[in-house]
């Protein structure tokens, strides 16, 4: 009879386990495999690097002199945006593919972690009821029915075909991915088509908001956010520690800690409080949360018009919020500008980073999915009253149980779109697999 060694660890504590840390397992697979180290960053892109700062100086001078401070700062805080989502890779789409596929929980605690600190903030700004710039801080509330549910399933779907989430999308074109532009394309297309159409959809039903400080206070409903958002890395860390799933691949990295600041790569916490902060930057500028996808319609209706179209004659656009700013600038509209700035933001964080490039060779069934993926959102968007951005993280940060409620559903879409991959030959993770 063979006797098995004493274990060394009985008996003594173990250190606290960081947030975002893999689960712990107590009987590692044959196929797992500890995390590969980061390959070192390829030198700085000096000409895109140049254009880059180029274009954001002279963006930044053109709409501080055009159109004043308030704007202009919103530009820069989307510069801010796209920097951080760049050197972090804080993605959605991918984060839930991993837990969904394989259990990798480590996106979905980075999520928890932002969507906590951007909550706690929106509770002070909106608490101190004041903002800069004359702005009046609001929560962002959206109403409970099947626009949601549809919009939030039809969207998840979308952005595991086309291989991005909304914000992902953006700081993915910054960076020079070439499939990713037509999800862009495809994502205007959508948007432009569910605005057209706002008709048909208008009147789905559906109650009131639900916004928890309207019932138990900021306090209330801040403490309530944060306890189901601990839940909810404990129930990720359990299903981790049972799946043991492989881990996520790491991406090319400076080499000390000062160069990482601004050529990266960021751990997924630093990129989760700095884009909580900048996005609560963005609701004390404006007076409301960051948000992505209307900016999309409102490009596909300034084109529609060039081409000759009316699109002010569209019921969506006759809306008075809507018709306002469709009458203006596209530099005078506050998501378009933090879009703007995220693209510009992420290319001169990739060129910093060594790592901007125009990928060529889409394949055609990729390049369909990615098409077919940003309508998809584009219209999922439209009928949830917004995105992984404007509604899952300003919802919950809110205090709105609209934001959970799209959360639920895009991880049924999440899988929905899983299943659909593999028949435009994207792969999936899989356990066994040395990364996901």
């Amino acid at each position: 009879m063979t006797t098995a060694p004493p274990d060394p660890l009985v008996g003594t504590p173990r250190p606290a386990a960081p947030l975002l840390a893999p689960s712990p397992t107590s009987r590692p697979r044959p196929t797992s495999r500890p995390r590969p180290a980061a390959p070192p960053a390829p030198p700085v892109r000096r000409l895109p690097l140049a254009v880059g700062l180029l274009i954001a100086v002279a963006l930044a001078g053109h709409v501080f002199a055009s159109y004043g401070a308030k704007p202009g700062v919103l530009l820069l805080l989307g510069l801010g945006l796209g920097v951080a989502l760049f050197h972090s890779r804080f993605g959605f789409t991918s984060a839930w593919r991993q837990l969904v596929t394989v259990g990798n929980g480590a996106g979905l605690r980075a999520h928890a972690l932002l969507l906590g600190t951007t909550a706690t903030l929106f509770a002070l700004v909106i608490g101190a009821g004041t903002g800069l710039f004359g702005s009046t801080p609001e929560p962002s509330g959206g109403p409970l029915g099947v626009g949601l549910l549809l919009g939030s399933f039809v969207f998840a779907v979308g952005m595991q075909l086309g291989g991005a989430c909304a914000s992902g999308t953006l700081f993915a074109v910054g960076s020079g991915q070439t499939s990713i532009v037509l999800t862009l394309g495809g994502f205007i297309a959508g948007s432009t088509l569910a605005a057209w159409q706002f008709d048909l959809w208008r009147d789905l039903p559906a109650f009131e908001p639900v916004v928890f400080a309207d019932h138990i206070g900021w306090f209330g409903s801040w403490a309530v956010t944060i306890l189901a958002l601990a839940a909810v890395v404990a129930v990720s860390r359990a299903v981790q520690a049972r799946r043991n799933p492989p881990p996520t691949g790491p991406v090319p990295s400076a080499k000390t800690r000062a160069a990482r600041v601004l050529r990266g790569s960021w751990p997924l916490a630093t990129g989760a409080v700095v884009l909580a902060v900048l996005g609560g930057g963005v609701l004390l500028v404006s007076g409301g949360a960051w948000g992505v996808t209307s900016a999309f319609s409102l490009w596909g209706a300034k084109l529609v018009s060039a081409l000759g179209g009316h699109p002010e004659t569209w019921s969506y656009w006759q809306k008075p919020a809507n018709a306002h700013t469709l009458s203006s600038p596209v530099l005078a509209d506050k998501t378009s500008l933090t879009d703007i700035g995220i693209m510009i933001g992420a290319a001169v964080a990739a060129a910093l980073g060594g790592t901007w490039a125009l990928h060529r060779g889409t394949p055609w069934r990729t390049a369909v999915a990615a098409v077919a993926g940003g309508v998809l959102m584009g219209i999922g968007a439209r009928l949830a009253g917004g995105c992984n951005i404007g509604a899952y993280l300003a919802g919950i940060a809110s205090g709105s149980l609209h934001g959970w409620i799209w959360g639920a559903t895009a991880l049924l879409g999440t899988w929905a779109g899983l299943k659909l991959r593999p028949v435009f030959r994207l792969a999936n993770p899989k356990p066994g697999d040395g990364v996901c």
